[in-house]
């Protein structure tokens, strides 16, 4: 017989289960690892996704003790941001997103009001000097603080059979779509 909470998989073995929000009540906080500067000062009006900021610079400062560990970065031509969406308040767990007329989950967008305010985009490497990156196509906010950065690796990262969702229809826009109020403070 099943125990409570114990998962049995399909070849018969017991799993761990998943822990319920009860069970970890664990928050996190994060330092940032640097500051993302760019020309976009304000929510309304920026591109939602890099391929609409195309040919837009910005520049990453990271923190002067971290700068080790960008030894190599230079080798990628495309890195990822992971960053806090530091302007967002509150969340909806059903939004309206920028390139739909109708409700979606939140976690089938990109929506920038969530659960846990965190971003990622993909951006283009021009230059490292020092612990000064220089990024092209930057879609965040000046001052966005930076959690991580990763190299972008085609092999790791692109999946040419992969499915858009609801996206598949509207994502030929994203190049022209700009934010508005709807998520804004």
């Amino acid at each position: 017989m099943q125990k409570p909470n114990q998962i049995i998989s399909r070849n018969g073995e017991e799993k761990t289960p998943v822990p319920s929000h009860e069970d970890t009540q664990d928050s996190f906080t994060y330092t940032p690892i640097g500051i993302v500067h760019s020309p976009y000062t304000n929510t309304a009006g920026m591109p939602i996704q890099p391929t609409g900021a195309e040919g837009v610079r910005g520049t990453i400062v990271v923190r002067q003790e971290l700068s080790p560990g960008l030894k190599d970065l230079q080798e990628f031509s495309h890195i990822i941001l992971i960053y806090a969406f530091h302007r967002s308040r509150g969340y909806s767990l059903q939004v309206t997103p920028f390139l739909d007329t109708v409700q979606h989950g939140v976690f089938a967008t990109r929506a920038p009001k969530r659960p846990n305010a965190i971003g990622l985009s993909i951006v283009k490497l021009i230059e490292i000097h020092e612990n000064i990156l220089t990024i092209e196509n930057v879609d965040l906010l000046d001052g966005t603080p930076l959690l991580d950065i990763k190299p972008y690796v085609p092999a790791f990262d692109a999946f040419c059979s992969a499915k858009a969702g609801w996206l598949n229809q509207n994502s030929r826009n994203v190049g022209s779509a700009r934010s508005d109020k709807r998520f804004s403070e």
